[in-house]
């Protein structure tokens, strides 16, 4: 018998006053039994990061990566049904980021684990033609405690000021230092 999903809610309410962008979001996310709470939880703090200031453009939506291998992790579509932007969790090799920004207007993967500084150190240079292409970093002992978070049921504040990223649950807080190992971090 094949294990299902775990379901979990989150009421995610967002204060990134850098992009003077203020929104209340009530998510589903399916967990697939393979995937960590670590990266459920990356996953939903790349929306966070990422949520569009209106519908204009599309809106951002989870993927099916963990059941369908050719699919990212988040996508963003804009109304005519092309990808504005793919967002990647974890560690993807070379070719599925080279085919992803060869797809979409704007790819951003964020990396969570000890070993990223080793990861990026293989493909950078395979990637430096990318230019629609942002890698940023989570600290592991920062997503780690972001994983502690987690609960079938979350209500999160996320504030973003000044470049500083502060994620509570109303009981326990963590601040995350994002760094920007390629592309522009303001795009």
């Amino acid at each position: 018998m094949a294990l299902k999903a775990t379901i979990h809610k989150a009421s995610l309410n967002i204060s990134d006053i850098d992009r003077n962008l203020y929104s209340d979001h009530n998510l589903t996310l399916a967990r697939h039994p393979s995937e960590t709470d670590e990266r459920m939880m990356i996953r939903l703090l790349a929306f966070a990061l990422n949520a569009p200031p209106n519908n204009d453009q599309g809106l951002l939506e989870f993927g099916k990566d963990m059941w369908e291998p050719d699919e990212p992790c988040l996508v963003q579509k804009d109304l005519t049904g092309l990808l504005v932007h793919v967002i990647e969790v974890g560690q993807p090799d070379e070719k599925r980021i080279t085919r992803l920004c060869s797809r979409a207007a704007r790819v951003s993967v964020y990396s969570f684990s000890s070993s990223t500084a080793t990861w990026w150190s293989g493909i950078a240079g395979k990637l430096t033609r990318l230019r629609n292409l942002t890698v940023w970093q989570v600290p592991a002992e920062q997503s780690q405690q972001l994983a502690a978070m987690c609960k079938r049921s979350m209500s999160l504040q996320l504030t973003l000021q000044d470049g500083a990223l502060w994620v509570g649950d109303g009981t326990d807080s963590v601040e995350i230092t994002l760094s920007c190992l390629y592309g522009n971090p303001d795009a």
